[in-house]
């Protein structure tokens, strides 16, 4: 049983057979629907940007077809490619086999439509003799791409000009690029060390010398006076982070002993 007889399926390959139901001339391409699905289709491959098949046809020798869509220029790939860069999602999803649902939005950006509009766009060509296009030669093929989209997504980027290995080795190459562009900078660890011994001798030496001032102070530029708030230490650190009831004796404790030293302190300042 070929992918297009199935009922559900990946939204790319929807696409694709949305754009064959709506060819005007159905009764074509249900005879190469009947192609494919009886196993006509002998072969089918791509070079470069072009499916090239055999379906077996009434003649002995199988009949050869081709298919292939518009490719865009190189400008158009590398902007489309460095969008895709952009989110890893698209990435990580593509290698796993799967279309992001977004990425039509990534050429659109650029004016450009990866699914063809209408089956026009795509360009055709059978050896057997018949004179319409799309013959139902030319139709298996367009159905079993429908499979072959399904296994792999990266066909519908093979046939608009670019490989799944070219793609994926330039989204690499901007990842790599980006990755040495925003790498910060390895410091020394010996400088840190120094830096930081530095820094913790300035400070030692600054703290150990901020309550010494060798020069006699002037008595009467001298002014003890109580503080203007009448604050603790315990109003500026706030609640204390015990059970409320230990929480109100410990402050209660702690206001006396904050108390009492601020009177020795001053009487201690006065007394000097």
């Amino acid at each position: 049983m070929t992918n297009f007889e199935v009922e559900k399926q990946e939204w790319w390959v929807e696409r694709w057979l949305e754009l064959l139901s709506s060819y005007r001339f159905k009764k074509r391409l249900e005879r190469g629907r009947s192609y494919a699905r009886e196993g006509n289709v002998l072969s089918m491959d791509f070079a470069n940007s072009k499916a090239k098949a055999t379906v077996q046809g009434s003649d002995a020798q199988p009949y050869r077809v081709s298919l292939s869509l518009d490719s865009f220029s190189n400008e158009d790939w590398d902007f489309v490619i460095n969008k895709m860069s952009e989110k890893a999602v698209f990435s990580a999803q593509l290698l796993a086999g799967e279309m992001p649902e977004t990425i039509e939005a990534v050429f659109t950006a650029s004016g450009l439509s990866l699914f063809p509009f209408t089956l026009n766009e795509v360009r055709s060509r059978c050896s057997c003799p018949d004179k319409a296009n799309p013959c139902k030669h030319i139709a298996a093929v367009y159905y079993q791409l429908g499979d072959r989209f399904s296994e792999d997504p990266f066909i519908i980027f093979q046939l608009r000009g670019r490989t799944k290995n070219q793609i994926i080795e330039r989204l690499r190459q901007i990842r790599s690029q980006t990755a040495r562009t925003a790498k910060p900078a390895v410091p020394d660890p010996a400088k840190i060390i120094n830096s930081a011994t530095a820094t913790v001798d300035e400070a030692a030496s600054t703290i150990k010398g901020f309550w010494q001032y060798d020069e006699p102070l002037e008595s009467s530029l001298v002014a003890i006076v109580p503080p203007m708030e009448q604050k603790t230490a315990l109003d500026i650190l706030g609640e204390i982070p015990l059970p409320a009831a230990d929480a109100d004796a410990v402050k209660q404790y702690l206001t006396q002993v904050y108390q009492s030293a601020g009177q020795q302190a001053l009487m201690s300042a006065l007394n000097r």
